[in-house]
């Protein structure tokens, strides 16, 4: 009794230890728990983190434009137009009527030297034709036009330091032979020796071109004058010549603008005329062209600003026609004065009434007003990094500005909704981040990105999904366990190539590959499908003395010849599939249908990121197709159901939460994806969704742009903006998935 009792009875030493270990086991889960907390908020906060940076990349696109008065002073009496700052906005050249250049100081308005204009002869300036940071062109009482080149030269390069002006004699010319002024010129000297000057005495234009001629023993000058009668008749009231000196515009009293062209010196043509103010008692008080002398800004007396440039039209003898494009905000008094931006397709406007006004073509926004005095504005410039603009007003009053606005191209509209470019037909929907030139007119809309990422993701998930469901469903419920055992592997083995290898592959393998047998490639979409499923029929109805040599669940080992047999036939009748339903040529045949044909194409990103999804939303399929209870599998076969029936409407609809997450992870990965649709795609932003034709991610955009990207510039935060749609997306899917699955597992748990 007492033996059985010491056997009963545990001792000290054996409940010590176990005491001991279960205060060891609580110390490591306590310490296990605070690292899985540890790691999940780490992991919180990193996506925070990177949202938040995303965020403060993308928030000062949308930050509206400023402006301050940075000085504001009066002229002298004599003098009457003030030329554009310097490039750092430290002083700003004044013309005098007595021929003298005053420069002053643009903080105090005080002076910091004077040059006399090279040439003048000791004529008096009349008018100022034309001012910019690099020229100044005058005319005298004589009709004589004179061009000066301005430069600044920055003491031991100190940008900082007050800058020394230097004045180039640029050449004259006597446009008048009456010796008298004309009322009106717009000129363009491209170089020192050529000039196309239109003028007008008693509202009558004229040309005048000299042209220079380069042959085996020098240059020679040809003088070339022309009368440019008025189509509408009235008087011209502004001209405007362009750059090059190929077109001119004169607006009429009559509300009429001409385009001429000026190409052809010795038969200058009017080539179209537009009524920009349609109202006969309204005449155009002025006009000028932003950068790249593409677009046309017009102002009349009744403060309306309107943009115009050339779309094609097979109507006009030219091919091309002037036509507005958008009108702005208007002003409450007539237009005195129209200033071009330097640096983007911004310009500003003044009026009678002394108000300027900042404002953008291509997003047609009045971004700031800003107010000089009572008197009417006589001349805008601005600062060469149009960081700042000059106006000096009827009273010679001068308004200095400092202007910031970084991203005048950015709203909704821009890159979202369809813009009319220069240079287009019609409003449409562009990405095109950068020209050859600083001319270009960025277009930024994120249309055609997000319509490729849609578009690589469809095809992709369209080849990629019905082969790793039922491969897994085939996998799982049929496959022998000897070859269940290699197939799983070999497919997650899969998951591990690069998708820079992939990308490699399609590009420079696949693609050509695809081209010389397209009509093959559209051929197995039939022919494959229908043969696996002829051979399913023959299988079944096969004498039982055939079907027992393979083992059930080894199929697949008769399956794969009979599939690889149909596609090469496919490639074998490519030629004749070609003549009979194409004509002999796919290529003429898809451009007959206004489509066009892409190497790098939809087909071949379907293959090559299909590829890459397949291991993801096979293995997430197979192990939730397998973790079907055996019960529900036993039930349905045991209560007459055959293994595919038992599959089709018993395993794959428990299985179906699961199996959406597999394919949402799918759908994550392909959106996400860059280096395939970089190398297998021609990356070109087209914006269509035919299948024979490449396309531009997100993700791929980012990668190839974020590099040449200047830090901080709209390009820049653009792309972080691009960065947050993809965030957005991938956060909206992974939800709305989350949300079916457990709406699914809810729905097929009690099963």
């Amino acid at each position: 009794m007492q033996h059985a009792d010491a056997l009963a009875a545990p001792s000290a030493a054996t409940i010590a230890p176990t005491s001991r270990a279960r205060r060891q086991r609580a110390l490591l889960d306590s310490v296990a728990g605070w690292i899985v907390t540890a790691g999940g908020l780490a992991t919180i906060a990193s996506i925070v983190s990177i949202l938040g940076f995303i965020l403060v990349e993308v928030i000062p696109l949308w930050r509206a434009p400023t402006a301050r008065v940075d000085s504001s002073f009066d002229l002298a009496s004599d003098a009457f137009v003030v030329a554009t700052s310097d490039e750092h906005r430290h002083i700003v050249p004044a013309v005098l009527t007595n021929g003298t250049v005053r420069f002053l100081n643009l903080k105090e308005g005080s002076t910091v030297t004077e040059l006399p204009l090279p040439g003048l002869n000791g004529e008096h300036v009349h008018a100022v034709v034309s001012t910019s940071h690099a020229k100044l062109v005058v005319l005298t009482p004589s009709g004589r036009l004179l061009s000066a080149t301005l430069r600044y030269n920055y003491p031991e390069g100190d940008v900082r330091s007050m800058p020394q002006p230097v004045l180039d004699d640029g050449g004259s010319w006597q446009l008048t032979s009456e010796g008298t002024a004309p009322e009106l010129v717009g000129v363009s000297i491209p170089s020192g020796n050529v000039i196309t000057a239109v003028f007008a005495a008693n509202g009558a234009p004229q040309l005048l071109a000299v042209v220079e001629k380069r042959g085996l023993f020098g240059a020679e000058s040809t003088e070339i004058r022309k009368n440019l009668p008025l189509r509408y008749g009235g008087a011209a009231t502004a001209i405007l010549v362009d750059g090059d000196g190929k077109s001119a515009y004169v607006g009429s009293s009559n509300g009429y603008v001409e385009r001429w062209d000026l190409r052809d010196k010795n038969d200058p043509k009017v080539v179209d005329a537009v009524d920009v103010t349609s109202r006969r008692d309204v005449p155009v008080t002025a006009m000028s062209l932003l950068i790249g002398d593409q677009a046309l800004i017009v102002g009349d007396a009744a403060g309306r600003v309107t943009r115009w440039f050339t779309v094609r039209d097979a109507e006009m003898e030219s091919g091309w026609r002037l036509r507005r494009i958008n009108e702005f905000e208007p002003h409450s008094g007539a237009v005195t004065a129209i200033a071009s931006s330097p640096r983007d397709k911004g310009f500003l406007t003044g009026d009678t009434n002394g108000t300027v006004l900042l404002r953008h073509a291509t997003t047609r926004r009045t971004l700031i007003s800003l107010s000089s005095s009572s008197g009417a504005i006589e001349g805008l410039s601005f600062a060469p990094k149009a960081n700042g603009a000059v106006a000096i007003d009827a009273k010679g009053h001068l308004s200095n500005w400092a202007i910031h606005n970084p991203h005048p191209e950015i709203t909704l509209a821009t890159l979202f909704g369809k813009i009319w470019y220069e240079g287009y037909n019609e409003p449409a929907y562009v990405w095109q981040s950068t020209g050859g030139t600083d001319e270009f007119e960025p277009k930024l809309s994120l249309i055609p990105l997000i319509v490729g990422t849609m578009k690589g993701t469809l095809y992709a998930l369209l080849f990629a999904v019905p082969i790793a469901v039922f491969g897994a469903l085939y996998t799982s419920q049929f496959a022998h366990p000897r070859l269940r055992s290699a197939i799983k592997p070999t497919v997650e083995i899969m998951a591990a190539l690069p998708s820079v290898v992939l990308g490699f592959l399609a590009g420079l393998w696949l693609a050509p590959s695809i081209e010389r047998v397209v009509p093959a490639v559209m051929a197995t979409a039939v022919v494959v499908p229908a043969a696996i499923v002829a051979v399913g029929f023959a299988w079944h109805f096969a004498p039982s003395s055939v079907r027992r040599h393979v083992r059930p669940g080894m199929e697949l080992v008769l399956l794969v010849p009979v599939v690889l047999l149909a596609a090469q036939l496919c490639i074998w009748m490519s030629s004749p599939i070609e003549s009979l339903l194409f004509g002999g040529d796919f290529r003429g045949w898809l451009y007959g249908w206004d489509q066009r044909f892409d190497q790098r194409n939809c087909i071949v990103v379907g293959f090559a990121m299909g590829f890459a999804v397949i291991p993801i939303i096979f293995t997430i399929s197979e192990d939730a197709i397998s973790n079907v209870p055996p019960r529900l599998v036993s039930g349905s076969l045991a209560l007459g159901a055959t293994p595919w029936q038992t599959a089709l409407r018993v395993v794959l609809p428990t299985a179906s939460a699961g199996i959406f997450s597999a394919i949402m992870v799918g759908f994550g990965r392909a959106v996400g994806e860059t280096m395939i649709v970089l190398m297998a795609t021609g990356n070109t932003p087209v914006l269509d969704w035919s299948i024979f034709t490449g396309m531009r991610t997100l993700s791929a955009n980012i990668a190839v742009e974020i590099p040449e990207a200047p830090l901080g510039s709209t390009l820049y935060r653009v792309l972080f903006l691009a960065a947050l749609l993809l965030f957005a997306v991938t956060f909206v899917v992974n939800t709305a998935a989350e949300v079916i699955r457990l709406r699914l597992r809810r729905k097929y748990q009690n099963l």
